[in-house]
């Protein structure tokens, strides 16, 4: 088997390295860069930048899409492929973070960055995250925090591409193992409060697979933000629905920013299906995830905020889906 980099012998290495040496695999950096800044992940860092495989957008057999988990977020966006077949994937991986963030940023390293709390992020405070044992984002400041979960960490998980990809049943290729579904990077959540993917040390990602897209599907997304650029969305919503004249026959909506894994929203989802996309059924379908919510404190606002990011998105579906990003 070929040692070029990015080969599996050479993935193997570098999964090795990092069970050996302890630390982190490092993709674009963007993220791992920041932390080690601050002192709250030293390293030592395992760059994966060499694995020549993980990159790059290619077809599938039957219609899918594969993805290397190195491709940046500005290829991704950009690909006319993406843009034309997986249309809500394409506004998610394009309105990320900034430009230059998403000309280094992976698909990979967003899957798989760790979250933004600002307790999480300050190396002078202990929590969960940093094997502490409490989190002190629940009896402090929490503002930005979940709206939905009752887990022992409240804040959301920071990746806008998942969202996108829960609404296609992409599956993520692990080094060595069968695929899973995106899902399963993260699980239901309840053991995300030391960490924010389930991946453990020297587990690689290498790749997400698009399943075919659906004839005819109308996508729509919508984040809901503080300010107008380079910031991580408060909520947001991807949609992808097929209508047979007025009636929705497929549908598929999935929200972040609301709970510690990215969510799909299967009461949404049934709600719709079989139903003509009326203004009446589109703002009853986003209001059924009102019953998730158990806000804390400080993040009651964010369940209003919820319903309507979803039936923003839906709108946008509905309408034609309008393919840029919104922001409120």
């Amino acid at each position: 088997m070929s040692d070029e980099p990015g080969s599996e012998s050479a993935l193997s290495d570098l999964s090795a390295a990092v069970l050996a040496r302890g630390g982190e695999l490092r993709a674009g950096g963007t993220d791992t860069t920041a932390r080690q800044r601050t002192g709250i992940s030293p390293g030592p860092f395992t760059d994966l930048g060499g694995a020549g495989q993980l990159r790059g957008i290619t077809a599938l057999p039957g219609g899918g899409l594969r993805i290397g988990a190195l491709t940046t977020l500005a290829a991704l966006a950009a690909d006319p492929r993406v843009r034309d077949g997986w249309p809500a994937l394409a506004p998610a991986a394009g309105t990320a973070a900034t430009p230059q963030i998403r000309a280094a940023g992976t698909l990979g390293g967003n899957l798989l960055q760790r979250n933004r709390c600002w307790y999480y992020r300050n190396p002078h405070v202990g929590c969960f995250q940093k094997g502490g044992t409490e989190c002190p984002a629940r009896r402090g400041d929490h503002l930005f925090g979940v709206v939905c979960g009752d887990g022992p960490c409240v804040t959301p998980h920071p990746s806008t591409l998942a969202v996108a990809l829960l609404t296609y049943d992409a599956q993520a290729e692990v080094h060595g193992e069968s695929p899973r579904d995106v899902a399963a990077l993260y699980g239901d959540g309840d053991r995300l409060f030391r960490t924010d993917h389930l991946l453990g040390p020297g587990q690689i990602l290498t790749a997400v697979r698009l399943p075919a897209p659906w004839p005819g599907e109308r996508p729509g997304y919508h984040r809901s933000i503080s300010r107008a650029h380079a910031e991580w969305p408060l909520v947001e919503a991807s949609v992808r629905l097929v209508l047979d004249g007025a009636t929705v026959t497929h549908a598929a909506v999935a929200a972040g920013g609301v709970a510690r894994v990215p969510l799909r929203l299967p009461e949404v989802e049934a709600s719709l299906i079989g139903r003509d996309a009326r203004p009446e059924v589109l703002a009853a379908a986003a209001a059924t995830v009102l019953a998730r919510c158990r806000p804390l404190p400080q993040t009651g606002y964010k369940a209003a905020l919820f319903r309507d990011t979803v039936l923003e998105a839906l709108e946008r579906a509905a309408a034609g889906g309008g393919r840029g990003a919104g922001a409120g």
